[in-house]
C-alpha cells in the first residue's frame, strides 16, 4: 500500500511535509494503532482481561513498516474491507493483543475518531501559518502606512488611500478567518466510544451492564486521545454536520485569499504594487517582458478549489440517512484532506508573495498627479471662497476649466493640465501661491496612517499574541515552482 494513497497531487508536490504528513497514510494507519491501544488501555483499567504483555506489544508497534504495509494491502484486497484489514495486520506484529484489537468497536471509532483528531491538528497547523501571514501583511501596512495611492470604487478613480491602508483591509478579513479557524478548533470534539448505531450496546455487554463503566470508558478514551470532551450523541459515525462547520471557515478563508489574490493582480496590471519575481523567472514564452503574477494567480486558482470544497460537506450531511450510509465515505477521504491541504498551500503562497512584495513609488504617484488636479476642484473652490470669492462663480470656473483638461486626457492622450489652467487664469490668483498645499497629496488621506497605527496596535497585536513564538520563529516560504 503506497503511503500517499490519501493524498492529492498537490500534497506530494506543494503542500508544506507538516500537513502533507498529517494526511498520509502513514500517519493515518498509526493513528488508528494509537486507537486500538488507547481503547485497550481503557478497558483493562476498567476491569477487562487484557493482559501488560498486550499493552506493550500494541505500543511497540505503531508504527507500519513497508511490509507491514503490503500485508494489510493484500488483506484489503481479499476482505475488501480497510480497518479489519490493519486489525489482522497490528495482530500479527502485536500477537498477545490480537484477540482484544478493536474490541467492543466499529470501523467508525477508528476512522472518525481519527479523522477528528487530523482535523483538530490540521487546523493548529492553519493557525499558526495564517498568523505567519498576517504578521507579514502587518509589517507591510506598517511601512507603507502613510504613502498615498489612489483609491478605486467600482475599479474607477476615487479619493486618496495610502497603501499602507489598503494592506489593512487584507488583514482585518485574515483576523476574522483566525477568529473562525480558532472556533472550529475549539467547538471541535470527539466521537469517542459509542459503538455500532451510537448506542454503546457492545460495550454495555463487555461490561455487564454497567452503564457507569460505559461512561467511564467513552470519557476515558476521550482523554487518553488528547480532546476535551467527546460529543454527547452520534449514531454510528459522528454527524457530518460537524464537516460542514470545520470546513466553512476554510472556505471563507479561501474568499479572502482569493480577493486579495485578486487586488495584487490588478495592482501589477497598473504597475503599482508587484509579487515577487525571481531574476531568472520566465512570464511568457513568447512575450519576454511579461512579468505575469502567476503566485497570485495560484492563490486565486486554489481558492476557488477551496470555496468549492465546503459544498461536498453540506451534500454529504443532508444526505447521510438515519445512523449512517456508506456513500459519505469516499467522498470525505478526498474533500476533508484536499481541503486543508490547499489552504495550507494557498496560505504558503500567500506568505511567500507578503514576503517579497514590490511597491513603486514612483508610478503610484504619476497616477495621483493625473487624477488629482479633478479631485483637488472643490479644495480649490473653498480656497477662493475663503479669499471673498463666489462659490458658484468659482464652481463656474472650475467646471469649465475641468472639462477643457477632460478633453486633453480623454481625446488627445495627453496629460491632466487642470491646474495649468487654473495657474494661467487670473480668477484664481488670490490663491496661486496656495495651490501646491491644495495639491499635496497628503492632504487627501484623511485619517489612513492613523487607522494604520490603531488597527495594528489594538487589533493585530493581541490577535498574534498567543502565536508570538511561531511568528518570531519561522522563516520565509520557498514556493518549490
Amino acid at each position: 500500500m503506497d503511503s500517499d494513497t490519501y493524498q492529492t497531487p498537490l500534497a506530494s508536490r506543494y503542500a508544506t511535509k507538516e500537513m502533507a504528513y498529517l494526511f498520509s497514510t502513514a500517519h493515518r494507519f498509526s493513528t488508528w494503532r494509537k486507537l486500538w491501544l488507547n481503547l485497550a488501555i481503557a478497558e483493562k483499567q476498567l476491569g477487562l482481561p487484557i493482559s501488560d504483555e498486550a499493552i506493550e506489544q500494541m505500543k511497540s508497534n505503531l508504527f507500519l513498516t513497508p511490509e507491514q504495509f503490503e500485508i494489510a494491502a493484500q488483506e484489503e484486497k481479499k476482505r475488501r474491507h480497510d480497518v479489519m484489514a490493519h486489525v489482522y495486520t497490528f495482530g500479527l506484529v502485536a500477537p498477545a493483543a490480537a484477540r482484544i484489537i478493536h474490541l467492543g468497536a466499529t470501523s467508525c471509532y477508528v476512522t472518525d475518531n481519527a479523522d477528528l483528531m487530523f482535523i483538530r491538528q490540521a487546523l493548529l497547523y492553519l493557525l499558526r501559518s495564517l498568523s505567519v501571514v498576517i504578521s507579514r501583511l502587518s509589517a507591510f501596512a506598517s511601512q507603507y502606512r502613510a504613502l498615498p495611492t489612489l483609491g478605486f470604487t467600482h475599479f474607477q478613480p476615487a479619493q486618496l488611500t495610502t497603501v499602507g491602508k489598503r494592506a489593512t483591509l487584507w488583514i482585518q478579513e485574515l483576523l476574522w478567518d483566525l477568529r473562525n479557524l480558532k472556533r472550529a478548533r475549539d467547538d471541535l470534539g470527539f466521537r469517542g466510544v459509542k459503538g455500532t448505531t451510537g448506542t454503546q450496546a457492545s460495550f454495555l455487554a463487555l461490561f455487564d451492564g454497567d452503564h457507569e463503566k460505559v461512561e467511564s470508558l467513552d470519557k476515558l478514551v476521550t482523554s487518553l486521545s488528547g480532546f476535551p470532551f467527546a460529543y454527547p450523541v452520534t449514531s454510528q459515525t459522528y454527524s457530518r454536520k460537524i464537516d460542514v462547520d470545520v470546513l466553512a471557515p476554510l472556505a471563507s478563508l479561501g474568499a479572502t485569499a482569493h480577493k486579495i489574490g485578486t487586488d495584487l493582480r490588478l495592482l501589477a496590471n497598473l504597475k503599482e504594487v508587484e509579487e515577487p519575481f525571481e531574476s531568472t523567472q520566465i512570464g511568457s514564452s513568447a512575450m519576454a517582458y511579461k512579468r505575469n503574477p502567476m503566485r497570485s494567480e495560484r492563490i486565486c486558482s486554489l481558492s476557488r478549489h477551496l470555496m468549492v470544497l465546503h459544498q461536498n460537506a453540506l451534500m454529504t450531511s443532508s444526505v447521510q440517512w438515519f445512523e449512517r450510509t456508506l456513500d459519505d465515505s469516499a467522498n470525505r477521504r478526498i474533500s476533508l484532506p484536499e481541503a486543508f491541504l490547499t489552504a495550507d498551500i494557498v496560505l504558503s503562497t500567500l506568505q511567500n508573495v507578503s514576503e517579497g512584495l514590490v511597491v513603486y513609488p514612483k508610478v503610484i504617484e504619476r497616477r495621483i498627479s493625473q487624477e488629482l488636479p479633478f479631485m483637488a476642484t472643490e479644495n480649490i473652490i473653498m480656497a477662493i471662497v475663503k479669499k471673498g470669492g463666489d462659490r458658484q462663480e468659482a464652481h463656474e470656473k472650475i467646471r469649465v476649466l475641468s472639462h477643457e483638461a477632460g478633453h486633453q486626457v480623454k481625446h488627445l492622450g495627453l496629460e491632466n493640465d487642470l491646474i495649468d489652467r487654473v495657474r494661467k487664469d487670473p480668477y484664481f490668483n488670490p490663491i496661486a501661491n496656495q495651490l501646491g498645499e491644495l495639491l499635496n497629496p497628503s492632504s487627501f488621506i484623511g485619517r489612513a496612517p492613523e487607522q494604520v497605527d490603531l488597527f495594528l496596535k489594538d487589533w493585530v497585536e493581541p490577535a498574534l499574541a498567543e502565536f508570538k513564538d511561531v511568528v518570531e520563529k519561522s522563516g520565509k516560504v520557498e514556493l518549490n515552482v
